[in-house]
């Protein structure tokens, strides 16, 4: 019989997608069949699920720490923000629309049974279901209509783990406090809580606990301290994302306003011979890197005008001039080129823009998105590689002569004349580790494993949880699916 509990977040932030990633890596090395899920998502940073659908990154990551594919069911609603006031809207996996805020408020209601369509799909699938919230519960100007948490719970009826984050401080009212405020009916879901991100000598905080517990009658799931490996895993969220420092390659990385799919960034970061500098607005391009990466955009356009308004593209030239190299992936890639079309408006107004004018093609945006798992070799040195696309458009032009990429048959990306400049539309390809050293070159690590060291960072997070965590009282107080 299949049960089911679900962590939920006292705030924002709180770690909620590393502790479902854990407890799942936790219970899948208790020999148990077990399956994430998250009904409503926000984030650009999508991954290409085994059913030619996209879900959140961190159910991509929860799906690797179960052991099993990524399915759309494990994350039926993706919000995918293309403005600050309207986001695309992801059902099961395909696009259902594009929305404004106050319009996808309305909407929610009929996605309750998306929602529950994939839940009960992938009940029958795995022995424990891990559910992760979104956001807090105790955001109650949001509660009609609610999928993301106490509704869900509600609607599901599974009974909810409530996280606090204390690294935050003052964890005590933010867990006294959501329970004052939330109606019985959602506090009668909530079974137990626990404390994350803890500094220090957790007995510290033993009053904390016991006050908590008097005020709310909830049992707690134990204080884990803080996971110092966090940050070798895939990052959620581009505020995650951080530059790291000790490489002897550098690579610098504008942060775009609309980044998506960042998790090219990724194995990039934990290679210790890589520097990975994360460009904020206002700041210049720094003149000492080895490669600028462009990475991937939710709203190419929008973002080729924040690139020229931060004056990225003068820096970029310069780059150009000392030598440098550049790489553009999927948006970046399409900006690199001389021009955009975009004459059905699916990134706003129809427009023709020019590109940065640094690969001699152009790209012609379309409303049909390519969505597909796919493995491919790097022709110069016959590197197996294996990623994903996501995306809309299709780029052509002299340059692609000279792609770098073969899928099957099929030649992707382009290069300038000189092989500085490349760019392409696979996602994913820093994974593959002889592919990284090649490209790099004798500055990459020649012995660092990236997928090895990800597995390796899952099963110390799953042995930090069975040691901090009361994981046996947590499959206890998880329930069975109601049909």
């Amino acid at each position: 019989m299949t049960k089911a509990i679900m962590i939920q977040g006292a705030g924002s932030n709180v770690g909620k997608s590393m502790l479902v990633a854990g407890i799942a890596r936790a219970f899948a090395n208790r020999g148990l069949s077990v399956a994430p899920f998250k009904p409503q998502n926000m984030s650009n940073n999508a991954a290409v699920t085994v059913d030619g659908g996209e879900i959140g990154r961190a159910q991509a990551l929860q799906s690797l720490a179960a052991r099993r594919d990524a399915h759309t069911d494990m994350n039926p609603v993706l919000l995918k923000p293309e403005t600050d006031t309207g986001a695309q809207v992801i059902v099961q996996g395909k696009r259902w629309d594009t929305l404004r805020a106050r319009d996808y408020a309305k909407a929610k209601p009929k996605l309750m049974s998306a929602v529950l369509e994939s839940f009960h799909r992938l009940a029958k699938t795995a022995d424990l279901i891990v559910i992760e919230g979104a956001g807090s519960p105790a955001e109650i100007n949001l509660r009609a209509g609610d999928i993301a948490n106490m509704g869900f719970a509600e609607a599901a009826q599974v009974p909810v783990v409530l996280t606090g984050d204390i690294d935050r401080g003052g964890v005590i009212a933010q867990l006294v406090g959501t329970q004052t405020i939330l109606p019985k009916t959602d506090v009668d879901h909530i079974k137990a809580f626990c404390i994350n991100k803890f500094r220090g000598d957790v007995s510290l905080f033993d009053d904390g606990l016991t006050a908590i517990t008097e005020h709310t009658g909830w049992p707690s799931l134990g204080v884990i301290p803080w996971f110092e490996d966090a940050w070798r895993l895939p990052a959620e969220d581009v505020m995650d994302i951080a530059s790291t420092h000790d490489g002897t390659f550098k690579i610098a990385v504008p942060r775009l306003a609309r980044i998506a799919n960042f998790d090219d960034l990724d194995p990039l970061s934990a290679d210790p011979n890589i520097s990975v500098d994360i460009v904020e607005r206002g700041r210049p391009l720094p003149a000492d890197a080895d490669l600028i990466l462009i990475p991937g955009s939710k709203a190419t356009i929008p973002d080729l005008a924040f690139f020229r308004a931060q004056g990225w593209d003068i820096d970029l030239t310069a780059h150009i001039r000392r030598g440098g190299r550049v790489l553009g992936i999927c948006g970046g890639y399409q900006m690199l080129g001389t021009e955009i079309a975009d004459p059905l408006g699916i990134e706003g107004a129809p427009s023709t823009v020019q590109g940065l004018g640094h690969l001699n093609v152009k790209t012609r945006m379309s409303e049909q998105k390519r969505l597909a798992l796919t493995a491919a070799t790097y022709t110069p040195t016959g590197d197996s590689v294996a990623g994903y696309e996501i995306h809309l458009g299709e780029t052509d032009g002299p340059d692609r002569a000279r792609a770098w990429l073969d899928i099957g048959g099929r030649s992707e990306g382009a290069a300038s004349a000189n092989g500085q400049i490349m760019g392409c539309y696979l996602h994913g390809l820093f994974t593959a580790d002889d592919f990284r050293a090649s490209f790099i070159g004798d500055l990459a690590s020649q012995d660092f494993n990236y997928a090895a060291d990800v597995e390796a960072v899952l099963d110390k997070l799953a042995s930090h949880l069975e040691t901090h965590m009361d994981l046996d009282l947590l499959f206890e107080l998880a329930e069975p699916v109601a049909p």
